[in-house]
Parts: structure tokens; C-alpha cells; sequence
């Protein structure tokens, strides 16, 4: 049998990157257990050797979980596409819902994500219950689980749909240069995302009180007016209900801007620890961080909008991943979009470490303004604490580090702060 062109393509591009996130992954591994034995000489005198082989412990075990993951979402890609499960899909939704119906459409990306949940699932219930709960960071009841589940299907039915409505009539209204419409509409929802997030949606989640500690508070406030910046409060969020991970984040824009504390974070690290955590994130403020990924991001969209603009109405690219193109109109564009988000993460997994790299330089940048506006031995401090009780290990494989990690390793970043 002759493969489509495009089926070979595809079927390169994604053996490619699945191939390397294995390799990646079995080398993040060896290293790990080879460097398992012994701390860091670095980090001797602050971390003992049980945090270290805990850390090296919960990294391998999560590495692996993720390797089992990439297995079963690369196995429903290939279901979803050559398969026949997308097409299925499709002819199930024909049968409730009359052609062109924007209802058939929905019901198309209903299914799709139902299944994507249903894989996924298990995956979340062992990190959950079984792989958190090993290593003491699991907090979280069954009942808080299921609770979050039924939380986060309804937002993705209340905003996720009429998202997709909108999205779907301006591919069918604006002709062919629709991408761009839809690209403004995605920008303008994005923003709104940013701007109603704080005060909308994570208190469905959470609970943010004021943050009460007045020496705390106090030094928080003369670190703001120090740095300018200017927030609609300092809140602290109950993330011990659901894990013993620390961390600390501001989050919106404009007036909307709030500084939050997990109260994991307050527990563990003093005020001037603290204080040189929130100098980092507000580092990432005054360097405009958030605003240069947003405009990335927004670039990023642009071009893969435009792109599928450009292959919504070529029969080869439904061919070529194992569909039939639907009828013209919204079960077209239905059809493109959800193959289109399906195959494009084979296609661009060359742009991680890129990503990586972009986010490793922020961070370098937001530690030496913490370090300026604070103390730098404050901020190593904390950053060795939390290392240590988030078990993030202190040894991972170089390579796999510049693919993935956000954020520089350990040894790498507390140099760099030694300088300061």
C-alpha cells in the first residue's frame, strides 16, 4: 500500500520527536541515579543526603509517569487520526445532529475531549493519589478531586463552547482571511482571560484571604514602592489543601494586578526569604517578561492561524491524516481545527528548547534584579528551601535540562547569584 505524502511526513515528524522525548527522558534518568549516591558539593552543608535521594526518587518516578504518558497520548494521536477514532467520532455526531449545524461542531470537539479525558484520567489519579501521596505532597481528599473535576468540566462547557461558537462563526463569516479575525478575537480573549482570572475564576478554586502578618506585610510594601509597582492587594491562597508545594506568583494586569502567597511558602521561609521570592517575580514585572510572551505568543498564533488558513481547504491534508474532508462550511472547519491542533505538536516540538531557553534567560534576568533590590544570599536561601522541600532534584541531565526546564538547575543558578 502507498502512504499519502502528507501521511509520511506526519508520521516522521511525529516518530521524530517522540523518539527524542524518550532519548531525552532514559538520559534525565541515568543521570539522576548515577549522581543519586551523593549531594552536591555545592549544596552539602544546606541539603542532607535523605532530601537528595527523595528528590532524585520523586524526579525518576515522575520522569517515568511521563514517559507512560507520552506512550499513551502518541498511541490515541495515531487512534484519533489513522485509526479511524476522529472519523467515528464524526459519523456519531451525524447521527443527532443535522448537517451544518454548529451543534454537530460542538459536539465533534465534545467527543474528542471527553476521550482525551478519559486517557488521561488514570494518569492524573496515580500522580494524584499514589505518586504525590509517596513522597508527602498529596493533601488533596477524593472528594476535593472529584469536586475540581466537576469544577473544571463545567468552566470548559461555559467558556470553552461559546469560545469555539465564536471561533467557528467568524471561520464561516469573514471569507478567507478569517485567521485573522480569529486571531484578534483569540488576543482580545486572552487579555480578558488575564484581566478576569484573578477576581473571577481561581476563587472557584481557592480560597485568598488578605495577607494578616504585619512585619511581613510591611516589608512587602516598602519593597513595592522601592520597585513601583503597584497591586490591588497581597493575598494568601490555601494551596495546602491540595499539596505541599510551595510557590508564590502575581497574576492580571492593570489594576487588576494581585500578589499571591501560597501559605505553604509563608510557613516555610522567613520574611527576608520571602521577600527576595516576591523581588524575583517582580523582576519578571519590570523586565516586562509576561508582556514579551504574550507578544510571542500572540506572533506564534498569528502564524499558525495563517497557516491553517492555508490548509483548511486542501482534500491532502485531510487524506493525509487518515480523515475524509466533511462537507464545506462549519463541519470543515470543525474538522481542520481539531486535526490542525492534533498534528501540530509533532511539527513544532524543534521551538521547546527555544521556549526553554527564552524562559531560562527571564529568570537569569529576574534573579539579578531580586539580588539588586534585596539580598542575594536571602533569595539563594529560599531557592535552596525550596528546592529541597519541593524535591526538585539538584542533578539533572544537561541535555534534558535545555529542552525542557523553564527554569536554570540548581547548581547553575545559585552560581550565577554568587556573583551578584
Amino acid at each position: 500500500m502507498t502512504l499519502h505524502p502528507f501521511t509520511l511526513i506526519f508520521l516522521f515528524a511525529l516518530i521524530a520527536s517522540t523518539v527524542l522525548q524518550i532519548w531525552l527522558a532514559r538520559r534525565h534518568l541515568r543521570h539522576i541515579a548515577i549522581h543519586r549516591a551523593a549531594v552536591p558539593s555545592q549544596f552539602a552543608e544546606r541539603i542532607d543526603l535523605a532530601a537528595h535521594q527523595k528528590a532524585a526518587d520523586y524526579t525518576l518516578a515522575k520522569t517515568r509517569l511521563g514517559l507512560a504518558e507520552l506512550v499513551a497520548g502518541t498511541g490515541l494521536l495515531l487512534l484519533f487520526t489513522f485509526g479511524g477514532l476522529l472519523q467515528g467520532s464524526y459519523a456519531f455526531c451525524t447521527q443527532f445532529f443535522p448537517e451544518g449545524d454548529y451543534l454537530r461542531s460542538l459536539a465533534l470537539f465534545g467527543c474528542v475531549a471527553v476521550i482525551g479525558f478519559l486517557v488521561d484520567l488514570p494518569f492524573g489519579v496515580y500522580r494524584t493519589f499514589v505518586l504525590e501521596a509517596r513522597f508527602g505532597f498529596n493533601q488533596m481528599s477524593w472528594r476535593l478531586y472529584l469536586a475540581d473535576l466537576a469544577k473544571q468540566g463545567a468552566l470548559a462547557v461555559a467558556i470553552g463552547a461559546p469560545l469555539l461558537l465564536a471561533v467557528l462563526w467568524l471561520m464561516t463569516a469573514m471569507g478567507t482571511n478569517w485567521w485573522f479575525y480569529v486571531w484578534l478575537f483569540w488576543l482580545v480573549f486572552n487579555l480578558l482571560m488575564l484581566l478576569l482570572y484573578p477576581t473571577l475564576i481561581a476563587p472557584i478554586f481557592n480560597k485568598f484571604v488578605p495577607l494578616d502578618n504585619f512585619e511581613l506585610k510591611t516589608r512587602i510594601e516598602a519593597l513595592l514602592e522601592r520597585c513601583g509597582f503597584r497591586s490591588s492587594g497581597l493575598f494568601v491562597m490555601d494551596g495546602s489543601k491540595r499539596s505541599a508545594h510551595g510557590n508564590a506568583y502575581f497574576t492580571g494586569f492593570g489594576a487588576a494586578k494581585r500578589i499571591v502567597f501560597f501559605d505553604t511558602l509563608l510557613a516555610r521561609l522567613s520574611p527576608p526569604e520571602i521577600e527576595a521570592v516576591l523581588a524575583h517575580e517582580l523582576g519578571h514585572f519590570k523586565h516586562r517578561h509576561v508582556w514579551q510572551r504574550i507578544t510571542l505568543l500572540a506572533c506564534l498564533s498569528l502564524a499558525f492561524l495563517w497557516l491553517l488558513g492555508t490548509l483548511i481547504g486542501q482534500p491532502w491534508f485531510y487524506a493525509g491524516l487518515g480523515v475524509s474532508m466533511p462537507a464545506a462550511g462549519v463541519q470543515t472547519n470543525a474538522m481542520a481545527l481539531i486535526l490542525f491542533m492534533l498534528a501540530l505538536p509533532s511539527f513544532t516540538f524543534p521551538l521547546a528548547p527555544l521556549m526553554s531557553h527564552l524562559s531560562r534567560r527571564h529568570e537569569y534576568q529576574a534573579d539579578d534584579y531580586a539580588s539588586r533590590q534585596t539580598s542575594a544570599a536571602d533569595l539563594i536561601s529560599a531557592l535552596v528551601k525550596l528546592y529541597r522541600d519541593n524535591a526538585a532534584t539538584l542533578t539533572p541531565d544537561p541535555l534534558h535540562s535545555l529542552y525542557y526546564d523553564s527554569h536554570p538547575p540548581a547548581s547553575l543558578r545559585v552560581a550565577h547569584l554568587l556573583t551578584r
